[in-house]
């Protein structure tokens, strides 16, 4: 029974409503009445719905580390925007990079596809094409398998890197790196507090660029112009990701054309 007027009036409105729903014949046709549900309490107003969090997006956006079913260690990124790339190193040595695994994927109920997966190979300086199928648990798993269009296939297994948690930091990622590239040249890049890039090849190849921190995912963008003479790339500018892994001190980074046509790959370890 309700014992103050302000609870009186809750309940003739209620009383009201239930009449409104007689005459409506149900709850449904009421709203397309224009009738609102009014009761003693509850429910929430329009200040309360404008604070509610957002709906949480599952996806299989991350930080990646894990290995092949050959023997490769993996370090792998997937965007917000559904693109992914995917390290790997030589065959029982991650110290030497052999290539990446790139495309754009969707998300959806712990499944991954992509029908653009491209392979650039540097150990037979090929790129092949396919698809990629996988799963993934948010922020726990990822495991993929790619299907190539001249029926080969690999598998990736992969746990989440906590790493994505932190913000990029230019001053952390800040110095010289050396690696050695799959034609058994060296690769010498460094890196400035504001991302300027400058680098080259032990047989040649000039390079300039920029590093910039990326909004989430503790990843960078990375844009390189290749100086011609010796360059594969001759005197194109390419763009793409970076990330650092400070546990190592390495830094993984892949620039493509936008035809995914050319590609550097560079795995350096800071001296």
């Amino acid at each position: 029974m309700c014992l103050i007027w302000t609870s009186t009036l809750r309940c003739l409105l209620a009383l009201y409503l239930m009449s409104g729903l007689v005459a409506c014949g149900s709850f449904a046709n009421c709203f397309n009445s224009g009738f609102a549900s009014v009761a003693c309490g509850g429910g929430y107003r329009d200040s309360d719905v404008s604070s509610l969090p957002p709906p949480t997006t599952t996806s299989a956006e991350g930080r990646w580390t894990g290995s092949t079913r050959t023997g490769r260690t993996v370090a792998g990124l997937v965007l917000e925007d559904g693109s992914y790339w995917l390290f790997y190193t030589a065959r029982d040595n991650p110290h030497v990079l052999a290539g990446l695994i790139q495309g754009t994927g969707t998300s959806h109920s712990g499944s991954f596809g992509s029908p653009n997966t491209r392979d650039f190979h540097l150990e037979d300086a090929g790129i092949r094409a396919g698809r990629m199928s996988g799963t993934y648990v948010p922020k726990q798993s990822f495991h993929a398998t790619i299907v190539y269009f001249n029926g080969e296939t690999e598998r990736v297994t992969s746990t989440y890197d906590g790493a994505a948690e932190s913000p990029p930091n230019l001053t952390l990622v800040a110095g010289t790196y050396a690696g050695l590239h799959a034609d058994h040249h060296t690769v010498t890049v460094t890196f400035d507090v504001a991302g300027t890039l400058s680098g080259h090849t032990s047989d040649g190849c000039p390079m300039t660029g920029t590093l910039s921190p990326r909004a989430k995912g503790n990843a960078f963008l990375i844009s390189m112009t290749f100086g011609g003479g010796a360059c594969r790339q001759r005197t194109e500018t390419l763009t793409g990701v970076a990330l650092y892994d400070a546990a190592t001190n390495r830094l993984y980074s892949a620039a493509l054309n936008r035809a995914r046509t050319t590609s550097f790959l560079f795995l350096g370890t800071k001296q």
